[in-house]
């Protein structure tokens, strides 16, 4: 039996991933005509390759298992700014 990964994380990992995210999902969102659909996707791919590559080089398990909760705090993020704005201007 293979025990679970010990993944190492920083609170400032995420403290800055999850507005670069959200920053360069917005950027692609005003350059490329994406649709609303698929920006989950695009924020998914964001947080794996910032996890990856920069959070956690050394650990693939854990950048993948780190990107998906950077992406989704990202995306949750999002929808509740968006859901806020639009009660606001309502």
């Amino acid at each position: 039996m293979t025990e679970f990964p010990i993944i190492h994380t920083n609170i400032w990992d995420a403290v800055w991933a999850i507005p670069v995210i959200m920053i360069l999902v917005i950027v692609l969102k005003v350059l490329l005509p994406i649709s609303s659909k698929h920006i989950p996707v695009s924020a998914t791919i964001i947080g794996m390759i910032i996890s990856i590559f920069i959070s956690h080089p050394h650990n693939l398990s854990a950048g993948i298992f780190m990107g998906f909760f950077y992406s989704a705090a990202a995306i949750g993020t999002f929808a509740s700014l968006k859901t806020t704005l639009k009660a606001y201007r309502s």
